[in-house]
């Protein structure tokens, strides 16, 4: 249930020594509460009036009222630590997963990273919450109450000490058990959330390929499989909770019993044998509570150790390089660059120049390395070979601050977020004037969609507001990349692939005008864009295999006239 990283939180030293003064402030009014109605019964026995019992049931009313206080005190200092750690780790997270980039995604799972982000940070909130409580009161209450045994009588206090580590023991061994059980589950819950994102992602290919039924019951397969564990850790949970209930509740059976017969034999008076018989349940109350929500946290553990080893991850030292905004008298070369993923080899020692603002096309066929190029280009990934030379400085990898402030990145999909139109528009220029954003709007044909929108700018769209198409999205991505003139490097990856070939060409018209005297990397698999390009890189299976002008590539009668006869379909090299 504990994790040795939990005690690494900022502020956790003073937020501990806040829970153990009210622990032991409640340890205290527990005792007394136990004294009071111990002292008040023994009375009434002895034949004294209610009445003369007004202040010791007055004694416990206050101990109870106070208690209650303690109990309140205790949970709001845990939520306000909880909510405000909480929140400090999804910022750091989120920073993370964007310094990061692509590489962490990769490796652990768009859906990982998602359900992380939302659901994991909502698990450790509640993690943090019952876990710190849980253990001061261990710690404390137990100890106090077995100091008043002691002192009241030495057998009964000596049972109550052999019975606990009985029950730690028995704890641990269940413990261990239902852990492996939730480690499980976690790896099955991480797996069937990157499965389901990536359903999702591919559902039109799987559906125009007439196999989406088919991989429907692979998703059934991975549900229930998270189905199966997940009822397999409720099971060893539930026992647990059963095996260590009935335990406790035995214990106090065998201490009731021993103070009767002691009682009957008249070796402990009756306040005495109440007393204890009273702080029995309580003796034992703070374990039961800490392995009940032992099964109740470790998604909230494993969330927690999950996303602080994400924290934790080493970082690159962005290079300290005062780049000037692209000109066209500067340089970019890349030199032998490779890159593998895990032990596949995904690039393989790429070289090429580019000088001047010049429209750079990359094309191959799927799997070829494109994506790879374009992620390197843009500085999210260090290639694990060769080097970069940007207007005259070598650097092993492009996380430049002054690379990145000039560089716009139009994905397959650009991002549309849960917020007003004009926000989007004006992501990366939030002080644009409204002559500005309607002249854009114009350039790239969003007029329509603006008139047809009920608020005009300042709808909300994305996220289950108002739903955008495929041409829009790319649209509004333009518009971004128009707003802001100071980027002069634009990296294009696939940024038409899901689009009807007639909305390309719509579009085609507007991007075109976008790229001038600009440093313009455009990968993609569609030809006709090739005859717009200054450079053709052409790629396959992670190699440079020819670079050149259209022309040129057509001349050399190679791999790129090879490449267009397969994606036109023909048996024979386009001449």
């Amino acid at each position: 249930m504990v994790d040795k990283l939990l005690f690494k939180l900022a502020g956790i030293k003073q937020i501990m020594v806040k829970l153990a003064g009210i622990t032991f402030l409640q340890a205290l009014l527990i005792i007394g509460q136990a004294l009071c109605l111990s002292l008040v019964l023994t009375q009434l026995w002895l034949g004294h009036s209610l009445k003369s019992q007004l202040s010791l049931i007055l004694g416990f009313s206050l101990c109870f009222i106070l208690r209650q206080i303690t109990i309140y005190l205790d949970s709001k200092l845990l939520d306000d630590y909880a909510r405000k750690t909480a929140q400090k780790m999804r910022q750091k997270l989120l920073k993370k997963i964007f310094v990061l980039g692509p590489d962490l995604v990769q490796e652990q799972g768009t859906g990982n990273l998602i359900t992380l982000t939302l659901d994991g940070i909502f698990q450790v909130e509640s993690y943090l919450k019952l876990v710190l409580s849980k253990l001061t009161q261990m710690a404390l209450i137990p100890l106090l109450i077995l100091v008043v045994a002691f002192y009241m009588d030495l057998t009964s206090g000596l049972i109550m000490l052999l019975v606990y580590p009985l029950i730690v023991l028995f704890m641990i061994i269940l413990g261990y058990a239902a852990k492996a059980k939730a480690d499980r589950q976690f790896v099955t819950f991480q797996r069937l959330s990157n499965h389901f994102i990536d359903s999702l992602r591919g559902i039109d290919t799987l559906k125009y390929f007439g196999l989406s039924k088919r991989y429907s019951k692979s998703v059934y397969r991975s549900s229930e499989t998270f189905r199966k564990t997940t009822m397999q850790t409720l099971k060893v949970a539930m026992l647990s909770t059963f095996a260590l209930d009935f335990f406790t509740t035995l214990s106090i059976a065998v201490l009731a019993v021993f103070l009767g017969l002691r009682l009957i034999d008249q070796q402990i008076s009756l306040f005495y044998a109440l007393s204890i018989l009273i702080l029995a349940p309580e003796y034992f109350l703070p374990i039961r509570n800490f392995a009940n929500d032992y099964h109740a946290t470790l998604n909230g553990k494993n969330a927690f150790h999950a996303i602080t080893k994400i924290i934790a991850e080493k970082t690159r030292t962005p290079f300290d390089i005062k780049l000037v905004p692209w000109q066209r008298t500067s340089t970019f070369e890349v030199n032998r660059v490779s890159f593998a993923y895990a032990e596949q080899t995904a690039l393989e020692e790429l070289s090429f120049t580019v000088t001047g603002t010049k429209k750079v096309g990359i094309i191959g066929m799927s799997g070829s390395g494109k994506s790879t190029l374009i992620n390197l280009l843009s500085g999210f990934t260090s290639p694990s070979a060769g080097h970069f030379e940007v207007q005259g400085h070598e650097v092993s990898n492009l996380d430049i601050d002054t690379w990145k402030d000039q560089v716009l990145y139009i994905p397959q999909t650009p991002y549309v977020f849960s917020d007003t139109l004009r926000n989007n528009l004006a992501f990366y220029t939030p002080e644009v004037s409204d002559e500005a954003l309607y002249k854009a709007i114009k350039i790239v044909g969003l007029e329509r969609l603006v008139k047809e929108l009920p608020a005009g700018l300042e709808t909300k769209i994305g996220s289950g507001k108002r739903a955008l198409s495929g041409g829009q999205a790319q649209r509004i991505a333009l518009a971004r990349a128009l707003l802001d003139p100071k980027r002069k490097v634009m990296l294009f990856d696939e940024p038409t692939a899901h689009l009807d070939i007639e909305t390309e060409l719509e579009l085609k018209e507007k991007m075109l005008p976008l790229m001038q005297d600009r440093l313009v990397f455009f990968a993609t698999h569609r030809l006709h864009w090739m005859k717009e390009m200054d450079l053709i890189l052409v790629m396959d299976e992670g190699k440079l295999v020819e670079q050149g002008t259209y022309t040129e590539l057509l001349n050399k009668k190679g791999y790129f006239c090879k490449l267009l006869a397969e994606m036109r379909g023909e048996s024979k090299h386009v001449q």
